[in-house]
Parts: structure tokens; sequence; C-alpha cells
């Protein structure tokens, strides 16, 4: 409940007082040069967000119930378990009310409601504050749903090729439900899980666990309860990448001004790629961090990238280190880098900055 509540309330927050802001925190923030803005103030914002969430809130659990019933589940039981799991699910958190997660209720249907649904959650809220009011052309033209459409397609054909490689599982199929389901997860942070920790670290392979790693640092969308640097950067960085490409090949007269659709056409500025090359380069800075750290306490080096990764990305799935016996050097080393990447750098240098030059002033006295 808390993990739904608060999830809604870090969009209020991200999609008002950021997204009105003229200042160039916001660009940072996004790496976007864009005042995107939901509805005109704080109220009408709040109840916009509230009211859409709501209603994913009622139908969600529903077809979660009805499938809990269908699987064998007592109603009450399965109609708790629904509301659980959509929370969960809705807001990228990755709790479930069983210890075995997704993998309890041992059903298909289950985890391909539950995906869905963590993918919607996964999605900026002005996309779907634009589809709620009948744009859906968005879905098709927004560049974070083309960038991490990409990735999560590419992603998906290395993670299933490294099963396959292995025979981790007996067939295609299973390879596929497996993978997939897991890749999904860690892309749009949620942490779902469909199979035991060990079996990460056992039977998963290096082809397998390198493309979940990448999901999961890439994560979900700016301004959703996603972690990770965002599609949005992603798209960005992409579309920088090939500017720079025309830029070489093509005579000056043929370049052309690059835009990108996110809500609406914005150019595309040398500004907006800086700042989101500067937070992606932040980001693997930190998970270069993270895996260091479980490497200096023993753990094998892809266990240790794996851990990191969803460490920084703030996902929830573990290979096995994540554990009540685990140094607590490294516990504190992973809090704080969760803290950092969640913040998403610039507010923690701020506070920082704001700190030093504050006692700095003091001393000076």
């Amino acid at each position: 409940v808390l993990t739904y509540l608060g999830g809604q309330g870090m969009i209020v927050l991200a999609l008002t007082f950021l997204v009105k802001s003229t200042s160039g925190s916001y660009r940072m923030y996004v790496g976007e040069a864009k005042e995107e803005q939901l509805l005109p103030n704080v109220i009408s914002t709040s109840k916009a967000i509230w009211y859409i969430s709501g209603s994913y809130l009622f139908v969600g659990t529903v077809v979660l119930w009805i499938t809990g019933l269908f699987i064998g589940m007592p109603v009450d039981r399965s109609f708790l378990h629904a509301l659980w799991v959509f929370m969960a699910a809705w807001s990228t958190g990755g709790f479930a009310p069983q210890t075995q997660n997704i993998l309890y209720y041992h059903s298909l249907s289950y985890e391909v409601i539950t995906m869905v649904l963590f993918i919607i959650g996964s999605f900026n809220f002005a996309l779907h504050y634009a589809v709620w009011n009948r744009n859906r052309r968005e879905i098709i033209r927004n560049i974070e749903i083309q960038s991490m459409s990409i990735t999560a397609t590419f992603l998906t054909i290395i993670t299933i090729a490294g099963l396959i490689k292995l025979n981790v599982y007996p067939n295609f199929i299973a390879s596929f439900r497996k993978g997939f389901y897991l890749l999904i997860s860690g892309h749009t942070t949620t942490g779902f899980m469909t199979i035991y920790a060990k079996q990460f670290f056992n039977e998963w392979g290096n082809i397998a666990l390198f493309a979940v790693i990448i999901a999961m640092l890439i994560g979900g969308s700016a301004c959703s309860t996603a972690g990770g640097f965002k599609g949005l950067r992603m798209g960005i960085i992409f579309k920088g990448f090939f500017r720079e490409i025309k830029r070489i090949i093509l005579p000056e007269s043929r370049i052309q001004i690059d835009k990108f659709h996110h809500i609406g056409d914005t150019v595309l500025e040398d500004r907006q790629l800086r700042s989101a090359m500067l937070i992606v380069l932040a980001y693997i800075v930190t998970f270069t961090i993270g895996t260091l750290g479980g490497i200096f306490f023993g753990y094998p080096l892809t266990s240790s990238a794996f851990e990191a990764a969803s460490v920084t990305g703030n996902v929830g799935l573990s290979i096995g280190i994540t554990q009540t016996q685990m140094p607590n050097t490294l516990k504190v080393i992973y809090i704080l880098v969760m803290w950092v990447a969640r913040l998403e750098f610039m507010s923690v240098l701020a506070l920082i900055t704001y700190l030093f030059f504050g006692m700095r002033k003091k001393w000076v006295r």
C-alpha cells in the first residue's frame, strides 16, 4: 500500500513542481529542454493522476482477482493477493505477498497480466494523460516508447539466445516465458521474479545475465516510478549519435534540424544531449562503485555486476548477494547507491554543494 501511495506522490512531485519550472533543474532531470505541463496547477494534476491510478487500480485488481479464482485460490485470499500485486506492479515496486514472488502462482495468465501492469506502470504519466484524453498516437510517436521497445526487443533476443545456448529450459517456449518476463521486469525496474535467485547464478549464464544487467541500468520512463537512467535519455542519446553520423557523411546543406517527439515535438539541442550523457555517465560510475564493492567482499564479477545494476536501478532482482548475512559495509554501499541513483544525482549534488558553501560561510565568519 505504501509503495502504491508513495509512487503516485513521486509522480505528482515530478510532473507538477519540476515540470512547471523553467529553470535548468528539470532539464538536468530528464535531459530534455522542454517545459512539459500536465495540467495548470497542483490540485488539478493531483486529481488527474489519482483518477487515472484509481481506475487502473480497480480494473487491475478485478482482473487479477478473477485470475486467482481460476487457479484455485480462495475468494478472500485471491482478492488480497490481487490488490497487493497490482499495487506493486503499477508502482514498479516488485513486492509480493509470498517469498516465491510471482513464481508462487505458477500461472502463465498471472504472469502476462502482471507484465502488462508493470509495463504500463513504468510509462511517463504525461503519456498516460495524453492517451487518457484520446491521443493514442502518442504511444507510437513517443521517443521513450520507441527507445524502450528497441532496447527491450534487442535485449530479449540476447537473453533467450543465452538461455537456449546453455539448454537452461527444455524448449524455446519455456526459455521465452522465463527470459522475456525477467528481462522486462528488470527493464521496467519492477523486480518481480518467476525463478529463484540461485537459478540466476547457477543456471542462466553470463550472456543472459549481461542482457538483464543492461536492461536494469536503462530502466523505465522519466517522470514515472521506474528507476534507471530512463528511456528518454537513451532515446536522446540515440538521436544525438545518428545526428553526428549525418554531420560526418552529409554535406552541411543537406543536414536538417533534428527533432524528437515526447508529448510534443522538440528540437534536439546540444545541451539536451550533454545533460542526458552526464546523467548516464553518473549512473555508470555509480554502478561501477557498486560492482567493485561486491568484488572487494569476494563475490564473482558477474554476480557483483548484476546486484549492483539492480541496486543502481532500484529494481529488486537479486542473484543472492543481498541477504541478512551479507557484510554490513556492503549493505551501506548498496544503500548509498540506491539513494543517490534514485534521486538522480543532481539533487544530491545540489544538497552537498549547499551544505559545503553553507559551512564554508560559517567558518569564514
